[in-house]
């Protein structure tokens, strides 16, 4: 049961729907009020994201640009050090690709999960100097922020390091050439931004067409930051250029995972895209997505697209096995009082422990603390809930890992074996004093009740010049009480999708999906009468596309 939170009241004139007083109401409920901020929301531009609109130091980029541009002058060995998801996989491209353009000597470097681990290490730096024995520059995507260490020695070798990131820092930074930090894109953003000024400023451009928008694109829908301004102007723009893709690997990919339409949405980034590109980080290395992304041969791209669907169906598997292990083990620990969830084991994969801990809030809605035991160190991931600052929790207690860092809603450290049991204990108990049954109650955010007869391709069409909806900007919630049941059957292999014919009043019947929601069935009976939450949503089938409703809950009468 979640709580709804009905945001707005709608006033309608004459039982009449105003579409412009609709989308006012629901720019406003995203805190976008002024008529500045509304041309802006609705209009993004491009050129307006900006080094100065991010917040990134000017004189941090000015030291990075005179390096960057040294290195290429004087042919010095440079390695992009990227990390192993989209966000830092697109990234690296990203500045592989301008490098290379410039007749720079640049390889780029994915550490590889198991052997290297996240981000910038000393183990990481002694295999890129095996293929680039007389490495001079690292330019960190996506990492480095807190890679103290490992800075450290770099500088010791007499390698200068540019660190490009997004992670929250932490009390001090490393001591590295120059940083080029916000927190208000993700890593393949500022790669994106990094790459603009060193086409723009530093170079005479070699073509005009703007290629790494959509790699930019790919990386921010990947990394689930906010869809907020510059976040929202990169996809909102980059999501035409994905359809317009001239990259033989995506290309490929496209047509492996079956994907025929050239428009996209966050949807098919996110839940279709981003998982393949994915997989070769969680399971081998992410060095063939990068590959594939960067190939100009077609046949290799479809050698690599194959190769990245057998890891993903590989990947889907053990991360079924791993979920379905955690949530029996919380199941069986589970008490009543319970704030935080903290499970381990050793045959835990370290590529799927993140998505196995966002399976666990989804089950149970508690921050879940995932980790993969070693035989010295222990490896963690870590999601949260709405309204817990993970990162910031985590940092209370940094004195117990060997290194720690992330964001708030996700997070990820590593720690001694031996100290498990010690810091579960710990967490735990920190848990119960800073998290109340205010904060652990799912709760629903609702736009504004709506009546079934105002729901229309009108209407639909209105609502999408919101879009790209995703984090911080989410798809607009309505909700329609006293809804008559007129059929409901259940669907999918298992079962688990409830399908429903509804209609309220004189509206027409409107067919409604409630995925994963088949418990409903047991307590509903045709002529019931319901309330519903839900989005709009166009369904195409067969060539057909007719509007139908995606429930988010629903509430039978006798509900409290």
């Amino acid at each position: 049961m979640k709580n709804w939170n009905i945001l707005s009241k709608l006033k309608t004139q004459n039982s009449k729907l105003k579409i412009d007083e609709l989308i006012n109401l629901l720019l406003e409920n995203r805190n976008i009020k002024t008529k500045k901020e509304k041309d802006n929301f609705l209009n993004p531009r491009l050129e307006e994201v900006t080094i100065e609109s991010v917040g990134i130091d000017k004189k941090q980029l000015a030291k990075a640009l005179k390096r960057i541009n040294q290195a290429i002058k004087n042919k010095e060995e440079i390695v992009i050090f990227g990390d192993y998801d989209v966000d830092g996989i697109t990234g690296a491209a990203i500045l592989w690709e301008t490098l290379h353009d410039f007749g720079a000597k640049v390889l780029p470097h994915i550490p590889h999960r198991i052997d290297e681990g996240y981000g910038l290490s000393v183990i990481g730096i002694e295999n890129a100097k095996i293929k680039s024995p007389d490495l001079k520059l690292i330019i960190t995507d996506d990492n480095g922020i807190v890679a103290y260490e490992a800075v450290d020695y770099a500088n010791s070798l007499g390698i200068d390091v540019i660190i490009t990131d997004h992670h929250v820092p932490g009390e001090t930074l490393p001591k590295a050439h120059s940083i080029i930090h916000t927190v208000k894109l993700c890593g393949a953003g500022v790669a994106y931004l990094l790459s603009q000024e060193l086409r723009t400023k530093n170079y005479k451009l070699r073509t005009n067409e703007d290629t790494h928008l959509e790699l930019a694109a790919l990386g921010t829908i990947a990394d689930m930051v906010p869809l907020t301004d510059g976040n929202r102007t990169i996809v909102k723009h980059g999501l035409l250029k994905i359809g317009q893709t001239n990259r033989p690997g995506l290309l490929a990919l496209f047509n492996q995972s079956g994907l025929e339409s050239k428009t996209f949405t966050p949807y098919e980034v996110g839940y279709i895209i981003a998982p393949r590109l994915n997989a070769a980080g969680r399971i081998e290395s992410g060095m063939d997505s990068l590959r594939l992304i960067c190939t100009t041969d077609q046949t290799r791209a479809k050698e690599l697209a194959e190769k990245l669907e057998l890891i993903n169906k590989e990947r889907q598997l053990i991360l079924k096995q791993a979920s379905e292990h955690a949530v029996q083990e919380v199941q069986k620990l589970m008490t009543k009082d319970q704030r935080l969830i903290f499970v381990s084991n050793e045959n835990y994969q370290p590529g799927v422990i993140g998505l196995v801990a966002g399976k666990l809030v989804e089950e149970f809605y508690l921050p879940s603390i995932v980790l993969s035991i070693g035989e010295t160190h222990s490896k963690a991931s870590a999601r949260s809930i709405n309204g817990f600052n993970l990162i910031e929790f985590l940092r209370l207690h940094t004195d117990h890992f060997l290194n720690v860092g992330g964001h708030p809603m996700a997070a990820g450290f590593t720690v001694e074996t031996a100290k498990l049991d010690l810091l579960k204990k710990l967490l735990e108990n920190s848990a119960k004093d800073l998290l109340n049954e205010t904060i652990l109650t799912r709760s629903l955010k609702i736009d504004c009740e709506l009546s079934l007869q105002e729901i229309d391709q009108n209407l639909y069409d209105s609502i999408q010049t919101l879009s790209p909806f995703g984090m911080g900007n989410p798809e607009p919630t309505f909700a329609s009480t006293d809804v008559e049941v007129k059929d409901f059957k259940l669907l999918g292999k298992d079962k688990t999708h409830l399908k429903l014919m509804l209609k309220q009043d004189n509206s027409q019947t409107i067919e409604a999906i409630a995925f994963r929601m088949s418990e409903h069935s047991t307590n509903l009976t045709v002529g019931d009468k319901i309330n519903i939450a839900y989005t709009i949503d166009e369904n195409v089938w067969n060539g057909n596309t007719k509007l139908q409703l995606k429930i988010k809950d629903i509430k039978l009468q006798n509900d409290k």
